[in-house]
This record gives structure tokens, C-alpha cells and sequence, in this order.
């Protein structure tokens, strides 16, 4: 959608037709595309790469646990997105959402709680510089702030 970091692309090897519902719980590795029903939980097994793609056209009644989702169907059950989850335009979910990195495009809608869930390996990665070092310029320009206004701190 937006931004560098797109989804990484995994091999779609599971498609399930606009025409065909599934009764039960899914688990699978890898790419699963969803243009049908299923009705029960979606699961990825313990595989980093797996991405789930639901099209306008897809529904889930269950949980979702994936790493990577983008979501354009509907959805009646809590997504759980360890990675990375994107709602496209036509996205409805009736649940809790719990995400690490969101990317909502207008018109998605979720009827629910949105639960951000911070990786510490990610943050990790985004610091460049230890948290005393961030904060000292912010505590100079607000004495700077002060100076200029006038108000003298003692």
C-alpha cells in the first residue's frame, strides 16, 4: 500500500476460490489466498515468511493468527498479526485487532479494539542513539523556549 516497507512477498500455494467454504480450522505455511469462506480459525504454523491475503470477496468466521495479513474481506473474529498487517479499502473486521505495524487504508473498517503489541526486536532496530542521548536536545530547546518567552525558572 503505502510506505518502503511492503510485505514481503511469500509464494501464494493455498487458494481458496470465491465458490468453495470451508467448515474447520485452517493451518498453513507459507501464501494462503482466501476469495472464499471459511468458517473457523486461520492460522499460520510456525513459519516467519506466511502471509495471508483475504480479497473483497473472502470471509472469515474465526481468529486470525498470522505474521504478515492484508486484508480486503470481512472478517468476524480477533486478527492477530505478529509482523505486519495491512486493512485495505473494503477491509471490515468485527473483533479485536492486535497488530505490531498497521497500515489502514480510508474506507477499512474495524468494530473493535485496535491493541498495538511492540516488538522489542524491532525497536531495538529503529534506535539509533540511547535514550539519554534523544532527550537532552529536547530539555536544551525547551530552556531555549523558556529564555525567549521571558519566564525565568528560579
Amino acid at each position: 500500500m503505502w510506505g518502503n516497507k511492503k510485505i514481503r512477498s511469500s509464494k501464494i500455494e493455498t487458494l481458496i476460490g470465491q465458490s468453495i467454504e470451508v467448515d474447520g480450522d485452517i493451518s498453513f505455511n507459507g501464501g494462503l489466498h482466501l476469495d472464499g469462506t471459511v468458517k473457523g480459525n486461520v492460522t499460520s504454523e510456525n513459519a516467519s515468511n506466511s502471509v495471508l491475503v483475504v480479497s473483497e470477496q473472502g470471509q472469515i468466521s474465526g481468529d486470525v493468527r498470522v505474521p504478515y495479513a492484508v486484508i480486503n474481506g470481512t472478517i468476524n473474529g480477533n486478527v492477530y498479526a505478529s509482523e505486519k498487517l495491512e486493512l485495505s479499502h473494503k477491509a471490515c473486521i468485527t473483533g479485536n485487532v492486535h497488530y505490531n505495524v498497521l497500515e489502514m487504508a480510508s474506507g477499512a473498517s474495524v468494530n473493535g479494539n485496535m491493541l498495538h503489541e511492540n516488538k522489542e526486536r524491532q525497536l531495538l532496530e529503529h534506535k539509533t542513539q540511547p535514550v539519554e542521548q534523544q532527550e537532552e536536545p529536547e530539555q536544551e530547546v525547551n530552556e531555549v523556549a523558556l529564555a525567549k518567552s521571558g519566564f525565568s525558572g528560579g
